[in-house]
């Protein structure tokens, strides 16, 4: 019998391997599933995107005038149009004012015949401060026969212009498509004296309008204070050789021994001097208790900041009852009502983000140049004196806690329901900080910057829901609360009862005086109550310390456009209602001498009597 060889087959002690293999395999099997899913959604919405915004993607980069002209309402159309002031007639041979035509005589003689036409002379001095008298006096109040009378709970806003016309007309192109402008009174207080100006803004037939002029400016006293005295004492001499010249002022220069500029002591002037001639001095206004929005010539506003303005205002009882300050313009490290992106170019999407702090916020006394973002991908800053070495710019909806600090990366908002996820794009970019030189009114910070290397990187964020706005509260900062901001009577009545904290402080800007006032007089210190998405944008590319070449430049006007246009067809506006979000720990803010220009004793007395009662 033959010998059977084979193996025998001992059972093996059960040790999982296989079960693990198996749910290994299902594991990797629902991970691509998912991850098809995921990218098919991507692309979906990617697909979808393009798809809506395939118009928008032009006006980003198009900011021809033609562009610009495109993204307004035709009615609007004539608030950007220039009009000229000189009457000629179509003719040829026009010369010195005339033109001269040639006619022929029935004997065939030709006799020339010069026909006049009138050509326009600006006026001189004596007749500016006799018109200045005029509009003072007569405070009219323009299209108030159509609109009817100032409600004493109405809106009041009030716009600080200057010679930047062009600038000017796009804010009153925002402001004539915001929705309840019919309701408020907005006040025009001029620094200069311009007849383009005024027929502009005597062309306004959208709500009641008022023009009141600075008397004291630069314009009507070149040779005097407060414009230039032929004896000031030169801005840098020392103390020593203006007490031998005797020159004016000499006792007194600033804290850092320079002597006053006029073209930089007139803005706060002419702050104070608005708002206690708005509060004070009308008689349209002397029974008003609503708030008084101040805006500059070169912002631009969203068409639902009234409606916006109108709700915090209502939920300051329960949101924060201790606000006497609404703010609708912040300084955002970056800001986005929606998202901008490319699917097949990345530098679409640097070019379509926004100059953080030249659209978000701006003050032309300390120069706080912008973060421009460009097609290039780079960086550069100039730094002011709080600002930090280091900064991250995000694009979704962050808030800029502290004007010096990194900002802090949040959700940001979209119209999407559900749990859909958007693309985003994460700048982030090294600066270097300067150091900071307070000097008298040439600069209050002399700052120095480089180029630093900047990457891109994408991120997928989920999305918020639109139906609210967030908001939240903090102690007001000059640095970062001083645009688009709002307070009514009881708040100013408080400030003027400050007014010498105000006009003696050291310091040429109204804001950080301001901020002087609450911090060292006030017993209810002032503090605000700031949305988080603005609502007033700063698209002036030029002010007293910054001067690009191209000042009358329309990229950051296409940007703006664009942005709200966005922001209109997401549905991102006029949200259902108010969050309050807790703001990252701020430090206490600690008390500073002033950055100078306003040591000049003249300066003091012109300033407390701009804030004494007249009625």
């Amino acid at each position: 019998m033959s010998k059977m060889r084979g193996r025998i087959l001992i059972p093996l002690p059960n040790t999982g391997a296989m079960g693990r293999k198996r749910n290994n395999f299902y594991m990797r099997s629902v991970f691509l599933l998912a991850l098809c899913i995921f990218g098919l959604l991507q692309y979906h919405n990617f697909n979808y995107l393009d798809s809506r915004d395939n118009v928008l993607g032009d006006a980003v980069t198009n900011d021809s005038d033609d562009a610009i002209l495109a993204m307004v309402p035709a009615p609007l159309h004539k608030y950007l149009t220039p009009h000229s002031r000189n009457h000629t007639t179509p003719a040829a041979g026009v010369l010195a004012g005339a033109a001269l035509l040639v006619n022929t005589s029935s004997s065939g003689a030709a006799t020339a015949t010069t026909i006049s036409f009138d050509v326009y002379h600006p006026p001189n001095i004596t007749e500016i401060k006799r018109q200045i008298v005029r509009y003072n006096d007569m405070q009219v109040v323009l299209n108030e026969d159509v609109f009817g009378p100032l409600q004493n709970d109405s809106v009041i806003i009030v716009v600080q212009v200057h010679t930047r016309i062009t600038y000017l007309r796009h804010l009153i192109v925002s402001l004539a498509q915001a929705r309840d402008i019919s309701k408020v009174l907005l006040v025009f207080s001029h620094d200069f004296y311009d007849d383009d100006i005024n027929d502009l803004v005597q062309q306004i037939d959208f709500c009641k309008v008022m023009q009141i002029f600075y008397p004291y400016s630069i314009q009507t006293h070149p040779n005097e204070y407060p414009g230039v005295d032929p004896n000031d004492c030169p801005r840098n001499i020392k103390k020593e050789q203006a007490l031998i010249t005797n020159c004016n002022n000499a006792m007194y220069p600033d804290l850092y021994g320079h002597y006053r500029e006029a073209k930089f002591t007139q803005t706060k002037h002419h702050w104070i001097w608005k708002a206690n001639r708005v509060f004070n001095e009308l008689e349209v206004t002397r029974y008003h208790t609503g708030l008084v929005l101040f805006l500059e010539e070169d912002h631009y506003v969203a068409e639902d900041f009234l409606y916006l303005l109108a709700m915090m205002q209502q939920r300051t009882k329960d949101l924060c009852p201790q606000c006497n300050v609404l703010s609708l313009g912040t300084y955002l490290k970056t800001f986005n009502y929606y998202t901008y992106h490319s699917k097949t170019n990345k530098k679409s999407y640097a070019s379509s983000l926004i100059s953080t702090n030249s659209l978000l916020g701006y003050n032309r006394n300390n120069n706080r140049n912008s973060v421009q973002l460009a097609v290039s991908s780079s960086y550069s800053s100039s730094s002011s004196a709080s600002a930090s070495p280091s900064s991250k710019v995000y694009v979704g909806d962050t808030t800029d806690h502290q004007r010096a600090s990194e900002a802090t990366n949040s959700n940001s908002n979209s119209n999407r329901r559900g749990n859909n996820l958007i693309n985003t794009v994460t700048a982030t970019a090294t600066a270097a900080t300067s150091d900071t030189n307070s000097n008298n009114n040439e600069q209050s910070s002399h700052s120095s910057s480089k180029n630093g290397a900047q990457t891109w990187n994408y991120h997928v964020l989920p999305s918020l829901y639109s139906v609210y706005q967030k908001v939240e509260v903090m102690p007001w900062v000059s640095s970062k609360h001083n645009m688009g901001f709002a307070f009514n009577r009881t708040t100013w009545s408080n400030i003027r009862k400050c007014a010498r904290h105000f006009c003696t402080y050291d310091d040429y800007n109204w804001d950080w005086s301001l901020q002087h006032v609450s911090q060292q007089c006030l017993r209810r210190k002032l503090h605000a109550m700031i949305v988080k998405g603005p609502r007033v944008f700063h698209i002036g590319e030029c002010g007293v310390h910054h001067k690009n070449k191209n000042c009358e430049s329309n990229q950051v006007i296409s940007k703006v456009q664009h942005v709200l246009r966005i922001a209109r067809n997401s549905h991102q506006l006029f949200p259902r209602s108010l969050t309050l979000t807790v703001p990252s720990l701020m430090k206490k803010s600690k008390l500073r001498k002033g950055n100078g220009g306003w040591g000049d004793l003249r300066d003091h007395e012109l300033c407390l009597n701009m804030t004494l009662p007249t009625r």
